[in-house]
This record gives structure tokens, sequence and C-alpha cells, in this order.
């Protein structure tokens, strides 16, 4: 329900400029053809007004959503989620900055994803020559709550390669060897199984209704991002140079998470080996 105190004028008035336009974009109808149809309405002041449809709908929750989408993004450090992860990965690691590294890189590919469906959909660099639908103007105000929850959880999955990374430490390497080691062993893992959820992601984005393809088009961008600029680039290029800073744990918080402390051992580069004959 929409209240007419301000009068009717000023109800056509929000329509034309904010109504038509995304509608029009999306049924592809002619703007003086569907303004033409918006005529004021001889209604009392301070009557009410019933609006329906999906776009008013997604107003509404944009509307409710406004004064929390701060506290919807900070809630994923701040809150439980963000909490939980990064001491269950403290526990894993054995270290304060790696599960930080990792919670603060999910977000990035989050984010970058984010970016691109707001390209790829909203403004149309894509969509019209891909899948033969022009740019929506807008998104549906829940895929990206899904996205978000489904691509948090899957980049925590690559993360295996971290562990690998600790226990090549634990055996004497220095960090880079380490890391070269870990990515070696790890890297076809992660690429592979990225491939397998991207092809499948790809056929969701085949079935109909446009809003399942910004669903699985979101998710597979955000899949290659994180298996391959993420995981392949930025997290090795990280631990590398944050170096002993990445392998600290104290006594005390070890002892609260029941795990033993960590501290880093001298590093010595071991020579390499040249083959004979």
């Amino acid at each position: 329900m929409i209240s007419m105190a301000v009068g009717v004028n000023d109800l056509v008035h929000e329509c034309r400029v904010n109504l038509v336009p995304p509608t029009q974009i999306r049924l592809g109808i002619a703007r003086p053809r569907l303004q033409s149809c918006i005529r004021p309405l001889p209604v009392e002041e301070h009557a009410q007004l019933p609006v329906c449809g999906e776009r008013v709908a997604a107003a509404d929750v944009g509307r409710q959503r406004r004064g929390q989408s701060l506290a919807l993004d900070v809630g994923v450090w701040d809150r439980a989620p963000g909490r939980l992860t990064y001491l269950l990965l403290v526990r894993a690691f054995r270290s304060l900055l790696l599960p930080l590294k990792a919670v603060l890189l999910n977000l990035v590919s989050v984010a970058a994803t984010f970016g691109l469906m707001v390209l790829f959909w909203q403004h149309g660099f894509g969509s019209k020559a891909i899948f033969g639908i022009h740019a929506t103007g807008a998104i549906t105000f829940w895929i990206p709550l899904m996205v978000f929850a489904f691509l948090y959880g899957l980049s925590m999955d690559y993360e295996v390669f971290i562990t690998r990374i600790r226990e090549e430490y634990d055996g004497a390497r220095s960090t880079n060897a380490a890391v070269i080691e870990g990515i070696g062993r790890t890297g076809r893992l992660v690429t592979s199984a990225a491939l397998i959820l991207f092809l499948a992601f790809a056929a969701l984005a085949s079935g109909p209704g446009t809003d399942l393809k910004v669903l699985a088009t979101g998710l597979g961008f955000g899949i290659l991002l994180d298996a391959t600029i993420v995981r392949s680039l930025l997290v090795p290029s990280l631990v590398s140079l944050f170096g002993r800073w990445n392998w600290y744990l104290p006594a005390r918080i070890a002892h609260l998470l029941r795990v033993q402390p960590s501290h880093p051992h001298p590093e010595v580069e071991r020579p390499a080996v040249t083959p004979v004959g």
C-alpha cells in the first residue's frame, strides 16, 4: 500500500521515473507507449492505492533492507559466520594470519562476482550476445544473497592447499618452498573441482527463466575467479610475501583451541638437485 498524502500527481511522477524505465527495458516496450498508460487519477487526498507486481515487491524489500545493507555486509565478519569461520581456520592452520587472509580474500572474491553480475546482466555487457536477453536494469533482490551463501562456502573448500602448505612448512621447508610444493600437489585437484562446478552451473544457466540464469552465471563467475585469480595467484603471493608471519600462534590461544602452539622456524632454502648424466 502506498500512501497518497503527497497527492496522486506525485505517485504518477514516481511511476514514470522509477517504474517505467526498468519495465520498458525488461519487456522491450517503447517508452512513450507505456508512459501514456499512466495518467493522474481522481483520487482524494490521503487515500491509499494498492500496487502489486514483481518490481513493486522488490522495491519494498529494497526499502526495508536499505538501512540494513551495511550491517549485512559487516555481519559476514563481525557476527557469527565470520567469527566461526575464522576460529575454525585458526585451529586448522595453527596460524592467526592465514585465516584472516582467507576470510578477507573470500569477501574480495564475492565482491568481484557481484561486480561481474552487474556488468553482465544489469548493464547488459554480454547477456544479449550469449543468452539473447537485453540488460535487465536490476537484479532480483534474493539472488545476491544466494550467490554469497554458495560462494562463501565453496571458497572455504579451496583452502585445502593451505593445509598442504602448512604440512610442507612443518617438514622443515622454507615458506617459499612450502608454497611451491603445496600448489604443485593440490593445484590439479582445485582446478578440476572448479571446472566441474563451472560446467554444472553452465548447464543450470541453460534453464528457463532470467533469474535462474542470473544465479547460475553469478556462481560460475565466482567459481572461476576464486579458483584462478584468488587461489592460484593472490593466495600463494600473499603467503610468500608474509613469510614468517604466517606461522605464529601464541601459546595462550593454542591452549584455548586445544592445538599445539606455532612459531616460525629458521628458514634454510634447500639447494636445487642437479641431475647427473
